[in-house]
């Protein structure tokens, strides 16, 4: 099963024919417009989908194109911003992950998934789960003084069973990426590796991982979709 998680950088409806190059059976699109509130093109383009954000400009989809089944979580966020967990096939859980500032004073990007994991560990750590999206984060912005620093963040899913499929397959390191995915501002002179997938054993065994070039996705986005290959015969083992 093929997933690409990207940061579309907003108006995917203008950019469905760039990402269906991929082929993927599931895609996750952070910055996406809501199909329900758009061009009639662009619903019919979406298919089995879901969306959620504050903004019909702006939000997550997950979007389906072989015939599998999408199941809505209904899991509180406290506010947090933003987070779409859903269930594929009733057999795995996918959490799709934008994090923002969220106006908060304390607890801003990487701070959100830290205490949206907070709320549902208990829900994620009997299950195949997939956590996947723009964290906006990377370990060289790790604080001393911080509890809840990207690293937290890694080590905590870590716990849960998952662990980062760039990191896995690539055998780097967190904070020492080679490959970027965000090129800030769309300027080559400033790389970051800030978007991410987590998954557990039982969906990841070593399957191919790869980052969009540059040269082929700048003109769409600053971010460079991360596409990856899971297991698709993963059971559950109890609903949340």
């Amino acid at each position: 099963m093929k997933v690409v998680t990207w940061n579309c950088n907003g108006s995917l409806r203008s950019k469905k024919s760039a990402i269906d190059r991929i082929g993927a059976d599931i895609l996750i699109i952070q910055e996406c417009e809501d199909p329900a509130r758009s061009t009639s093109a662009y619903r019919d383009w979406a298919g089995t989908y879901l969306w959620h954000g504050q903004d019909k400009n702006r939000g997550i989809g997950v979007f389906l194109r072989s015939g599998e089944t999408l199941t809505p979580l209904d899991w509180a966020d406290d506010g947090l911003q933003l987070f779409l967990p859903c269930e594929i096939n009733r057999r795995f859980l996918v959490l799709a992950v934008w994090t923002k500032h969220a106006n908060s004073p304390t607890f801003q990007y990487i701070g959100q998934l830290w205490k949206y994991l907070q709320l549902h560990k208990s829900r994620l750590a009997s299950q195949p789960f997939l956590i996947c999206g723009d964290l906006n984060s990377n370990s060289r912005w790790d604080e001393w003084d911080r509890w809840w620093n990207h690293s937290d963040v890694v080590r905590e899913i870590a716990e849960l069973g998952g662990k980062s499929l760039y990191h896995e397959y690539f055998d780097e390191p967190h904070g020492k990426e080679s490959q970027p995915t965000l090129y800030h501002q769309r300027h080559a002179e400033k790389p970051y590796h800030v978007d991410y997938a987590f998954a557990t054993n039982d969906l990841f065994s070593g399957g191919h991982v790869e980052i969009g070039k540059r040269d082929e996705w700048i003109e769409f986005s600053d971010h460079m979709p991360m596409t990856f290959l899971l297991n698709s015969d993963s059971q559950r083992t109890h609903m949340p």
